[in-house]
């Protein structure tokens, strides 16, 4: 396997003004519109200063979540994986985005049973996790493995805490040996071999980083996890993502990358 951050390319969806309206598990102001599409933006042009190519599909003002593109779609050089997302108002994201996987990828396969949505899935260095939660179930997670297997990727599957909302939400890699974890995730059994680190106390926020080759993007306000990626000798790069978060998304969310 190829490392899990030596991207080249990244395909990402510009905000519809529809999106202020997207889903959320709880309360909390609407994300103001202009300011999501300044911290999209900034997004997409730190991807493009790390050396990607990215593109950027228009907006699909139908389905407000749809600039979370990695949440419909799996993309490794070997292929691309169409997914089942499983919040209903989101089914219908997939149709728009088949095209763009089909033009960039040699090969493209499509889940027919089941759900999962990307923010379930972490790939690590030598496999990949897929995490239960309310968004991905089992019968869905067997059919992506399998998927996966095809791709030349071996595949688990985990459980998310029910306080969490997606596996990625709760946990990411700060290097191919190294996580980055909520505290409720610290003991997840699938972390077997790796070296579990938690997010300092009030900032369970920072669990969704995303690195990009060498260098790790975090919430700007994450600022004791900053110190802790600075001790660690790991380069960094603050992101805006207070509007972002209003959507109960994260840096991982607005891109898929191969």
């Amino acid at each position: 396997m190829t490392s899990p951050f030596a991207f080249t390319h990244a395909l990402c969806r510009a905000p519809a003004p529809s999106a202020v309206n997207g889903i959320r598990a709880g309360g909390g102001p609407d994300p103001d519109f202009a300011m999501l599409v300044a911290e999209h933006g900034a997004y997409v042009a730190a991807l493009r200063d790390l050396g990607l190519m990215v593109d950027v599909l228009p907006p699909l003002d139908d389905f407000p979540d749809a600039l979370f593109t990695e949440d419909v779609a799996l993309t490794f050089p070997e292929g691309a994986i169409l997914l089942r997302p499983g919040a209903e108002a989101r089914a219908g994201e997939v149709a728009h985005i088949r095209e763009a996987m089909a033009v960039r990828h040699p090969v493209l396969l499509e889940m027919t049973v089941g759900h999962v949505e990307g923010g379930d899935v972490l790939r690590l260095a030598d496999r990949v996790i897929i995490g239960l939660s309310d968004r991905t179930d089992r019968a869905g997670a067997e059919e992506l493995a399998g998927l996966l297997a095809e791709l030349g990727y071996r595949a688990e599957v985990a459980e998310t805490p029910q306080s969490v909302l997606h596996f990625k939400t709760g946990c990411s890699l700060i290097d191919e040996r190294t996580v980055l974890t909520v505290p409720a995730m610290r003991d997840c059994p699938e972390f077997a071999g790796l070296e579990v680190v938690a997010t300092p106390p009030g900032e369970e926020g920072a669990a969704n980083i995303l690195r990009v080759r060498d260098t790790v993007l975090i919430g700007e306000r994450w600022t004791a996890t900053q110190a802790m990626l600075a001790a660690r000798g790991v380069p960094y790069r603050t992101m805006a993502t207070d509007h972002v978060a209003r959507l109960d998304a994260g840096l991982s969310c607005m891109s898929l990358r191969w």
